[in-house]
């Protein structure tokens, strides 16, 4: 039997809505009332099947297979060219399947999800009164394919929604916040034009440079880029260069095919490809060695590169957008920084202004960090007062924003929700200024190698400078009293341009 008009109807359904029932109510009004369906698919990994429609009014519902289950149905599904049955006897046998109201002869058939697939994914069962149900069967099962396929598509783009919602929704519970984009402390202040910035470039998908102190809220301002660009609902990723090992820069940034190095044990989408259709955040960008520097050239160039180990080329649409808190004008004179690159990621340079240039903002960065350690500690809020941002106001903040919310959370602690100790939090005691402003309490040392006559590569004044500073601090990278904090440097920075200048601090605590 060949029915080209019922054929062509339920194509159309298919292909129209991915909505079991629609298509469903599509078959019945087709073949007429008295028809019976039951479309099934089988799930091999939770070792169940899914039934997604039935005889009359039945709701789709789930079965778990037992082993003896398993291979009946698989012995039916197996078949596909049409069979026809007995209904009773099917529902003798599988009663969890065929429902024991249906009489007559039953036809079957399995499905596959596309007509070239080996691999059977579902099951087709019709009773109806009409003639031919072989026919019949060999009529509905492409569409019933191809329906089955969209169905699958469907469930699996709505579980990558609902994990991608979830993900939201903790990273906003990480953060203390209602929303990705909440107005920015200091936004009609401080930052005023870095906002006015950032309103301009958004809109276009031109590459932007952020620039600033480390702890200025780099990472703030890339945010803003992205919620009020056309890529708002598309993905944001932050990578930190600089605490990426060299050697798996390559892998992190562009992927890597199943055994391409020992270790890949499966094929890996790198930041760039995950980032397809929305922003990456490349912190410290002047930490990327020229090798990895020459590849992202050419993503910016045309959007294509190469997995690890991998001959195809791809191609992504992903916004850059890029932090440091190095002058790459110098790192570019030096050569550790290639120019074609820095022309291509400071098309839109914003320089962010350190806190003690805004210290307008700090009553206002002050009393959010205090609500927000007071919700993250169990503390009633308790707002600075006059004196304590006097205190504040003198401070130097090397470390801006993010020491101030380090210092505001270290007073509430000490205040135990009774007030905030701010005095005691910046190490202000009566006679001894702040701690910031007097020298590491550790043994002075006399600076490595300063004494050569000349000048010297910028690679030799940066090694005898780091070595000084961890010489001073004992060995110590990291921490209130580490080289890091000495050099203004982000720890996982300086770790890098160690590990590139081949400087261990072992060798310095014992000093």
């Amino acid at each position: 039997m060949k029915d080209t008009s019922v054929s062509t109807f339920l194509w159309q359904a298919a292909a129209c809505s991915p909505d079991w029932p629609v298509f469903v109510a599509h078959v019945r009004d087709r073949l007429g009332g008295k028809t019976a369906l039951v479309v099934a698919s089988l799930d091999r990994e939770g070792g169940a099947l899914e039934m997604e429609a039935g005889s009359g009014p039945d709701q789709p519902r789930r079965h778990s297979l037992s082993a003896g289950e398993w291979a009946e149905v698989m012995n039916l599904a197996a078949r596909h060219q049409p069979w026809v049955g007995d209904a009773q006897v099917l529902a003798r046998r599988m009663p969890w399947l065929v429902p024991a109201a249906w009489h007559g002869p039953v036809a079957g058939i399995g499905l596959a999800e596309r007509e070239t697939d080996a691999e059977t994914s579902g099951l087709l069962l019709l009773a109806t009164d009409r003639p031919g149900l072989d026919g019949l069967i060999r009529v509905l099962a492409p569409p019933c394919a191809a329906m089955l396929a969209n169905q699958q598509r469907w469930r699996a783009l709505n579980s990558e929604r609902e994990a991608a919602e979830a993900e939201r929704r903790a990273l906003l519970q990480r953060l203390k916040r209602p929303g990705l984009n909440d107005a920015i402390v200091g936004a009609d202040a401080g930052l005023r034009e870095v906002m006015e910035a950032v309103a301009q470039v958004a809109p276009a998908d031109a590459p932007v440079l952020i620039l600033g102190e480390t702890g200025t809220g780099k990472e703030v301002v890339a945010r803003a880029v992205h919620a009020h660009s056309r890529r708002a609902k598309g993905p944001f990723l932050r990578v930190n260069c600089g605490a990426i090992p060299p050697e798996l820069i390559d892998s992190e940034l562009f992927g890597h095919e199943r055994g391409s190095f020992t270790g890949a044990v499966g094929t890996r989408k790198g930041w760039f490809e995950r980032a397809d259709g929305g922003t990456l955040f490349l912190d410290e960008i002047g930490e990327l060695p020229p090798a990895a520097q020459v590849r992202l050239l050419r993503v910016l160039q045309d959007g294509s590169f190469q997995r690890v180990g991998g001959e195809a080329v791809l191609n992504v649409d992903v916004r850059l957008v890029a932090a440091t808190n190095r002058d790459l004008r110098v790192a570019v004179a030096a050569g550790e920084f290639r120019e074609d690159l820095w022309f291509r990621v400071a098309v839109f340079p914003i320089p962010l202004p350190p806190l003690r240039a805004r210290l307008q903002d700090l009553p206002a960065l002050a009393a959010h960090f205090s609500l927000r350690a007071a919700e993250r500690l169990g503390l009633p809020p308790r707002m600075p007062d006059a004196a304590d941002l006097g205190l504040l106001a003198a401070y130097p903040w090397p470390g801006n924003v993010r020491e101030l919310a380090s210092v505001i959370e270290r007073a509430a602690i000490l205040g135990n929700g009774r007030r905030l100790e701010v005095a005691r939090s910046l190490g202000v005691y009566p006679g001894m200024g702040f701690a910031g402003s007097r020298s590491l309490p550790v043994r002075e040392a006399e600076p490595v190698g300063l004494e050569v006559q000349g000048p010297v590569s910028l690679d030799q004044a940066n090694r005898r400078h780091i070595e000084a500073a961890l010489a001073r601090c004992h060995g110590r990278v990291d921490g209130p009293f580490g080289a890091a904090r000495l050099l203004a440097l982000n720890p996982n920075t300086l770790r890098s341009k160690m590990r590139r200048l081949g400087i261990s601090p072992r060798a310095f605590r014992g000093a």
